[in-house]
């Protein structure tokens, strides 16, 4: 299945809190989307690999997603190095985005930007045609997307763009919910933690509309791009 967005997230939740509201926004336009995320969170002081797994696939649903893997990568150990650049280049040759969205460049939690350094790299790599692929015993042609972009995560860095996902918010914070060992829940008893916390969701709701203020819209979602950005015609901007 050829995707127009593929998103890479570290651990199942990362890609709910920075880009949900563009995914939902993309898809409710007619996009295929799809997530790979690297890990399977298990690392997680509250729940486990499989509840993760539970909440991913309930997430999954609420989003419309047409496809969502996970390369069982291991949390908090995995590499930016060649077999690991290897498992990414077989996605983005699999699905052929057009777009790609990933970690941030750097975070609190140092896995999210390893993790967007080794999509960095792999995504330049998959264009090479001497590098040889293949999936389910059949060879893959190189393929390069021709945009990646870093959603936002916990720690603000200015954004290159914003997206309107107004119309979105809702749908967003119940994707986000999805993930109840995660998240604030008070009928959760399990250990607190820097993300469990109501003031956390709290923080990711005001960056929403302070990021929204800045384009005229309640709510939106900041993204970073390592090369410039271009559009048609300047009545493409606000």
């Amino acid at each position: 299945m050829k995707l127009d967005i593929l998103v890479f997230a570290v651990h199942p939740d990362d890609a709910e809190l920075g880009c949900s509201g563009t995914i939902l926004k993309h898809i409710a336009a007619g996009k295929k989307v799809g997530i790979v995320d690297l890990t399977r969170g298990e690392l997680g002081t509250r729940g486990t690999a499989e509840t993760r797994d539970e909440e991913s696939a309930e997430s999954t649903r609420i989003l419309g997603l047409h496809v969502r893997e996970n390369l069982e990568m291991r949390d908090g150990f995995f590499k930016n190095d060649e077999q690991h650049q290897l498992k990414v280049i077989q996605m983005i040759r699999k699905y052929t985005p057009e777009v790609v969205l990933c970690n941030a460049l750097h975070d609190r939690h140092p896995d999210h930007g390893r993790a967007s350094d080794l999509v960095y790299d792999a995504l330049f790599l998959s264009g090479l045609a001497k590098i040889e692929t293949q999936y389910e015993g059949k060879s893959q042609k190189a393929f390069r997307p021709r945009l990646l972009l870093q959603f936002i995560q916990d720690r603000y860095i200015q954004p290159d763009i914003l997206v309107d996902v107004t119309e979105f918010w809702d749908k967003k914070l119940e994707c986000i919910h999805a993930f109840k060992t995660q998240f604030f829940n008070p009928d959760n008893d399990d250990k607190q933690t820097y993300i469990s916390s109501p003031e956390f969701l709290k923080v990711i709701e005001a960056r929403s509309r302070e990021l929204g203020k800045s384009i005229g819209a309640v709510h939106a979602e900041g993204f970073t791009s390592k090369k410039l950005l271009g559009v048609n015609n300047l009545f493409d901007l606000r």
